[in-house]
């Protein structure tokens, strides 16, 4: 496979995809860890979504 060098040398990110990415990781960590297959509320927690009238307990002031 040849692969074109990039002009300048320069590293182009992304980090909306570096996000994503990230959230894949702690996905497929929690899957792995788990006995079981993840609930949706699981799945939420891990991807750190919730209501947002209604933030998590641990992070209400």
């Amino acid at each position: 496979m040849n692969v074109a060098p990039m002009r300048g040398g320069t590293a182009v990110q992304d980090h909306v995809a570096l996000a994503e990415i990230e959230l894949c990781g702690d996905l497929i960590i929690a899957a792995s860890a788990a006995a079981e297959r993840l609930s949706f509320d699981r799945i939420d927690e891990v991807l750190r979504v919730w209501d947002l009238r209604e933030p998590p307990a641990d992070e209400r002031a």
